[in-house]
Parts: C-alpha cells; structure tokens; sequence
C-alpha cells in the first residue's frame, strides 16, 4: 500500500500567499521580492520544506526553485509553480531572461546568514536586502479553519496524554532521562511528530524539560522559567541520568506536542506518593488563578502588552519573589503564540502592542519557583476569541 501524503489543500496556500502580500503591501509599500528560504515558511507558503527557495515578485506568480528534492516537492505540494534548479545561478538565469533582477529584495533577516547572503548574490545581482521576518510573523499569527483544526486535534490528545497518563509512567528510582524517555514514545505512539521546532535560534528539543524535584529550578540554557541540568553542559536538554524520582519529589514536565507540523505547549506537576507542601501547593493554585485571568483577557483588539502589566500589576510583592524563574533568573512574559514553532508572534510581554486578533493561538504558563521544592505552575493553550480564551490542551 503506498504511503498517504497530508497535502496542504490548494485553497490554503492560496490564500496565505494573498494575506502575505496584502501585509507586505501595507508595511513595505515600495516592496519588489520577497525570497523565502526558511523550510518552515517555505512549507507555510507551499505545503513542502526542501533545500530551495521560493521567489514572490510583487507583481506577478510566485515560483518555488528546488534543489533536493525537487520530486519530492511535486509528490508533496499543491503549490502551482514548482521549478528544479541544480544551483542558485538556474534560478538566476531564468530572472535574467526574463525583466533582470530586482533592485530591493526582502528575505528572512532573522534566518538568512551572511554566508547565504553571499552565495545569493554572486548569482542574484540585487541591491539592498531588508527583512521580512515581523511580516511573516504577523500572517502565520492568525490561525485558519485548517490550521485550528489540527491545533484542536494535537490540543486534545495533548491533554489525555499528560493530565492521564503521564503520572502513571512514573517509577520510583527512575532518572530523568529513563522518564523522559517513556514520554517521548508515549507521545509518538499517540501521533506526536517527533521533534518540537522553535524559532529561537540554535534552540532544540525532542521533549521537552523534565525535572525531578529541585532540578527543576536549576537555570535553564533557553528563555523560559523552567530549567533542569540536561545530560551535560554539551547537551542542557532532556534530563540527568543522576537525578533518580523518590517519594515525595515534585514533577515538572514542560513539552510541546507536534502534529502534521503545529505545536501546542503544556506544562503538568505532580507530587510523586506525596503531598505539595502548602507553600508550593499554594503557589501552585495562585498559577492557576494567573492562567485564568490571563485567559479572559485573550480577546480580539487586547494588546498584549497590556495584559502583562495588568497582570504583574495586581500581584503581591512576596509572589513575585521567584515568578517566571527562580533566584536570580526570571523571564520577562507569561505565554507566547505557538503554531509551526512552539515559539511564535506575540508575546504576552511589554512591547509587544499591537492587538490580538481573533484565531491567533497562544501558550499561557505562569510558574513560580519555590525553594526546597521545584517548579510549580502550568501552561495551556488557548484559542483568542470575542470570548476570551478556548483552553484546547
């Protein structure tokens, strides 16, 4: 039986690339090409990630050059125009014959390397280049009917699978990685992708954080409130193989589950054969009351940035003592947006003004370090609606 491809349905690209251009016809308006390089925005854009590009003239049809594979490109898309190209300078020549080269180019700032830029332009006789990024950020913000679907579907299968199952996996005398490792064949067995992506740079994970009591609050290498030792300074991810689950230790589990390439995130704690002590315990439901405020508030026309202040601004100083971190370290946010990256356009944070807009989809976690203990608190994700928040996890 050969193997069933997900394409991304034609209407769907279609009407991304029409919301990209209508963004960049607002922002940029003297705008010429864009050339995207990124795999996850080519596969936003086209349904497809290779080694390519796709090229989007203001005025006239896209074209998506690939190198490897370009049969797997025509196997997996839907995208209209796909072309092979064995090196830069195919795609080039075809520009060239074709109206010469754009003078501007906007691309990917935040992706494209001084080294890419290079080898672009010993083919691409262009001018001066300008980013695109916030752009693309802004349209892969607001979530289609598609899109929503396969988020609800990854949100429900998330929840059973941490709120049901993952205290059960757990054993006494476990480390760790051995812990980690039963989550991460849970979570492909029930249909996760295998890898969480993140904008982030140089960021990586296949879980997610994992901590056993006070590991938890040990500094995290990435911006989140969470920690934990990793396998080694070489490797700060997944867990310790040294930290062993006794009675009584507090579980943290931090990890986004990924299906067909969207991402929602959720954290669960649990106590081991134990109790919380009351401080953590009281900590803990303080989160919770933190995540619903926050959640009422996820509503079309709230500018982020507002309901951050809003939010810090009614805590009591002794709570803010480890919040979002511990010791020394704390984070600047209370959730993100989440989508083809579990780190995604807005931030619940200062600067980020600009309203929400319905159907953007977005990451709550309150936590809060406590000393002695570990890390308590919680994170869901939630649909912004006239409503406020839908939790989907």
């Amino acid at each position: 039986m050969a193997f069933e491809i997900k394409k991304v349905p034609y209407a769907e690209l279609e009407q991304r690339m029409v919301r990209f251009r209508a963004k960049m016809d607002a922002d940029k308006t003297d705008w010429e090409t864009a050339f995207i390089i990124s795999k996850v925005n080519q596969y936003y854009f086209t349904g497809t990630m290779q080694d390519g590009m796709l090229v989007i003239p203001r005025d006239g049809e896209a074209t998506y050059w690939v190198r490897q594979s370009y049969e797997r490109a025509v196997a997996e898309s839907l995208f209209p125009d796909i072309r092979p190209m064995s090196r830069y300078k195919d795609a080039a020549s075809f520009y060239q014959k074709h109206g010469g080269f754009p003078v501007k180019v906007h691309l990917e700032a935040e992706f494209v390397t001084e080294g890419m830029l290079g080898r672009l332009k010993k083919h691409f006789v262009f001018g001066q280049t300008y980013p695109l990024d916030r752009q693309i950020l802004e349209v892969r913000s607001v979530k289609s009917a598609y899109e929503l679907d396969i988020l609800i579907r990854a949100g429900k299968i998330h929840r059973k699978l941490f709120e049901e199952e993952l205290p059960l996996l757990a054993v006494e005398g476990m480390s760790e990685v051995d812990y980690g490792l039963k989550i991460y064949t849970a979570m492909v067995k029930n249909g996760h992708q295998g890898i969480s992506r993140f904008g982030m740079t140089d960021t990586e994970m296949i879980v997610g954080q994992i901590g056993f009591g006070i590991s938890s609050l040990y500094p995290g290498y990435f911006n989140g409130p969470g920690g934990g030792y990793g396998m080694s300074p070489a490797v700060p991810l997944l867990g310790n193989r040294e930290t062993k689950l006794a009675e009584g230790d507090l579980v943290f589990v931090d990890a986004a589950f990924g299906l067909d390439g969207y991402h929602t995130d959720k954290t669960v704690v649990f106590v081991y054969k134990g109790k919380m002590s009351r401080e953590a315990a009281e900590a803990h439901k303080k989160c919770i009351a933190v995540q619903d405020e926050i959640a009422a508030m996820l509503l079309p026309g709230m500018p982020p940035s507002d309901i951050y202040k809003n939010i810090t601004g009614i805590l009591e100083p002794s709570f803010m003592v480890n919040f979002m971190g511990f010791g020394r370290r704390s984070v600047k946010f209370l959730g993100h947006g989440t989508g083809l990256l579990v780190d995604e356009y807005p931030v619940i944070a200062e600067g980020f003004d600009e309203p929400l807009e319905e159907n953007m989809v977005i990451a709550v976690e309150p936590k809060k370090g406590i000393e002695g203990a570990g890390m308590v608190g919680i994170e869901n994700t939630f649909i912004v609606t006239p409503c406020g928040g839908v939790k989907i996890t």
